[in-house]
């Protein structure tokens, strides 16, 4: 027997497969050539393969242009193995379709497939019980299908085979009535794997067969077998029947058990006869251990889907727990902090953004109590990093002027040319690059407060012109005629002694007094060293909120460190330090995990500590040590709990079990 033989076509860079019949393969650009190609120099009806032995005749149909094989024009000519024609833009050529072997996953044998051979008995029954293993053991239902379609055309010698399955969509069709609206391919079943002898997949399997006989299967639930469709009665008027040319047709039903779910469907082309009563029962047999595979397929896709669901909703609440134990962790440290805070008198008004429970701060409170109530100017003298914006802040903010502007501008960041444009403004054409006329800041701040940070670092000029408008109450924008009166309290602020450049003739004597009506000194944050715990765990938690992180834990040692360093940069210094640690700690920050400077505080600040005697009893000596530490502590602050549990890293709370647990007095701050 001559080997099966196929057309390789290829077309702008598209490859197309075509098998090759007993009859006539015609070629030319209209609907109704087996070939369809495109393109102007491709005529109607262009050409016609002839198949003969291992080969074919190419004969013209009278084209436009003629034809090409092997290089050589011609009317005429024989194409065998390895020749090429050319039509057009497309180039053709003949191959032999190799016997293939197809393996069945899990299994020890191969199935061998060949159109027009033939196996025995014992054979067959080999390969299906191999088959029915394999089917059993697929999980993976693409896969599946594919084994399914391979194994079918395999066990009855088919040249081609389907898989369809019934569509689940509301509404849609399961089965189909005689006739053309019953044969359109486009509703009620869908063809899920189309698959040639040779283990390649149909292009377009939807118009490949006919879906009037797989609807008639769906709806009967019983086998159809045709030995010459094209001349079979029960398949008149389905268009695809005749289109395709169809001779051997057989088609069985997929059944779970409860309804049908699809079809199986192999056919040949070839060859009338085909199929008979034994295809019949194989394929039967074969779709039914394909239901059970099917089934069983689906069970453990939805399943794994179940279980893919599943995990996502555990990781969105491991996500969602982790996000409430984060807020809960925020919540907890600033409660901290409100409780310590609350422990101290505050003051009459509201400074719930200042964070200070200390002596040194309760002074400056009860300064603020006095300086916010009324409308004179104020001068806030500290260290930079210290908080005096803030303390402009809270004045303006509890003051009768706290619906009006508050105007902030720091002196000593622009020079003279700038200061001055930007506090009195200027006119359009004032100076190169005033393309438009400017309110100054003091106009700005017409009825509310005016900070003027650093105002010690003001030049000479500019100290003359702000007392001018301090003295008047009014001003005048650069390059303008025209006079503005204001009205404003203004809080300047310094880290210089101002006093002592009035003496050195740095600083206006007018100026000065004008300024300092009100005087406020913040202490740096090593004159409140109680405080700094505050501080870390308040801006430690600010900190994890900007950048969505968890809050760290700060430990006793983390705590002892930063209380025992000076903070020469102050607040500000603390606040870059535990931004550090937001990023650095994971969980708990570890004493290494700070600045060296201030890591190495501790050990430098701390004297050297007369350790009790460890005679065996560790216990004992931690005891001794933890009494003699509350102890020390209590005696510095004067009996003060609150101040005394800040010094040694823990809380109040804390403190007051351990005063319990070793029977200390309990007298002093409740």
């Amino acid at each position: 027997m001559e080997p099966p033989l196929k057309l390789i076509v290829d077309e702008d860079g598209h490859r197309t497969v075509v098998p090759v019949k007993s009859e006539p393969v015609r070629i030319g650009r209209a609907v109704d050539n087996e070939i369809q190609l495109s393109g102007g120099r491709v005529s109607r009806h262009h050409c016609r393969f002839e198949p003969e032995g291992e080969g074919g005749w190419v004969v013209d149909l009278g084209s436009a242009n003629g034809l090409v094989v092997n290089g050589e024009v011609t009317r005429r000519a024989f194409l065998g193995l390895g020749d090429e024609l050319v039509v057009g833009a497309a180039t053709i050529s003949l191959e032999a379709v190799p016997v293939p072997t197809r393996s069945i996953p899990g299994g020890e044998q191969a199935l061998r497939t060949q159109v027009g051979g033939s196996a025995g008995a014992p054979d067959r029954l080999r390969v299906f019980a191999e088959v029915s293993g394999a089917l059993l053991r697929e999980t993976d239902l693409p896969r599946l299908l594919r084994l399914i379609v391979d194994s079918a055309v395999g066990l009855v010698d088919a040249e081609r085979g389907f898989l369809l399955l019934a569509e689940d969509r509301k509404g849609a069709r399961a089965s189909g009535n005689r006739g053309e609206a019953a044969d359109d391919g486009a509703s009620g079943v869908d063809v899920k794997v189309a698959r040639s002898f040779d283990g390649a997949d149909i292009p377009v399997p939807a118009s490949r067969l006919s879906t009037g006989i797989a609807r008639r299967v769906l709806a009967e639930g019983k086998a159809v077998l045709s030995v010459d469709a094209g001349r079979d009665e029960r398949f008149d008027g389905m268009a695809s029947v005749e289109d395709l040319r169809l001779r051997s047709v057989l088609c069985v039903p997929i059944d779970d058990g409860h309804r049908t779910v699809g079809a199986l469907y192999v056919d040949n082309r070839l060859q009338r006869g085909a199929f008979g009563e034994p295809e019949v029962e194989q394929a039967t047999l074969l779709a039914n251990q394909a239901a059970l595979a099917i089934r069983n397929a689906r069970l453990v896709q939805e399943l794994m889907e179940r279980n893919r669901r599943l995990a996502d909703s555990c990781s969105q609440i491991e996500a969602l727990n982790s996000q409430l134990g984060r807020k809960v962790r925020d919540r907890d440290e600033q409660l901290a902090v409100v409780r310590l805070a609350l422990g101290r008198e505050r003051g009459r008004h509201d400074y719930g953004e200042i964070v200070g429970a200390s002596d040194a701060m309760k002074k400056v409170f009860d300064q603020l109590d006095r300086v916010v109530e009324c409308e004179l100017p104020v001068l806030i003298h500290g260290e930079s990093g210290t908080g005096k914006e803030l303390i402009a802040r809270a004045i303006h903010k509890n003051g009768s002027r706290s619906q009006k502007p508050f105007i902030s501008e720091n002196c000593a960041a622009l020079p003279d040319s700038l200061l001055e444009s930007e506090l009195f403004g200027h006119s359009r054409g004032a100076f190169t690059g005033a393309d438009r006329a400017k309110k100054g800041l003091i106009e700005q701040a017409d009825g509310g407060t005016l900070f003027l940070d650093e105002i010690g670092d003001m030049s000479p000029e500019m100290q003359k012109k702000l007392l001018r408008v301090l003295q008047d109450g009014e001003l005048r924008p650069l390059g303008s005629d025209r006079r503005v009166t204001v009205d404003v309290r203004l809080v300047a602020a310094s880290h210089r002694d101002l006093e002592q450049m009035v003496k050195e003739g740095e600083f206006r004597e007018d100026l000065y007094y004008r300024v300092n009506v009100l005087g406020m000194n913040l202490p740096g944050l090593r004159d409140r060293r109680e405080d700094v715990p505050l501080l870390a765990r308040e801006l430690l938690a600010r900190a994890a909120r900007e950048m969505s992180r968890d809050v760290p834990i700060l430990p006793h040692e983390v705590l002892a460190a930063l209380t025992s360093y000076d903070w020469p940069g102050n607040v500000r210094e603390l606040e870059n330090e535990m931004r550090r640690l937001v990023v650095l700690a994971d969980g708990a920050v570890r004493l290494e995990q700070l600045s060296p400077q201030i890591a190495g505080a501790l050990g430098a600040s701390a004297p050297e500590a007369e350790l009790p005697a460890v005679d065996g009893d560790l216990r004992a000596a931690v005891a001794s040590f933890e009494r003699r530490a509350i102890l020390g502590a209590l005696e510095r602050h004067a009996g003060n709990k609150s101040r005394a549990a800040a010094e040694l890293g823990i809380s109040r709370f804390a403190l007051q079990r351990k005063l319990d647990k070793y029977g200390l007095a309990s007298d002093g701050d409740s």
